[in-house]
């Protein structure tokens, strides 16, 4: 038998992937800050360490302007966001 055929077939995996913890504005919106930092995140139990990379996806409504810290944002999170009177500050890189 060929020996590509008798040695097990693998994956490629990424090492260098950078994975972000996602929260949506609905999660956003029950903490009652006006400035969100990754240390509100933490103590609200949205993220499980405060090293962890956050990314802030659209889903719901936000009703307040809140200033809001966060690795990356999606385009529909970023324009509600703003419609509602907040602002969106990217950390890190």
């Amino acid at each position: 038998m060929p020996i590509h055929r008798r040695l097990p077939k693998r994956g490629f995996t990424n090492v260098f992937k950078k994975t972000y913890t996602e929260i949506n504005l609905d999660q956003l919106d029950r903490i009652s800050s006006p400035e969100v930092s990754l240390q509100d995140l933490l103590k609200a139990h949205l993220i499980k360490k405060e090293s962890e990379a956050v990314k802030i996806l659209g889903r719901g409504e936000i009703t307040s302007s809140k200033k809001i810290f966060a690795h990356k944002f999606s385009q529909s999170a970023r324009q509600k966001i703003e419609k509602a009177g907040g602002q969106t500050v990217v950390i890190g890189s």
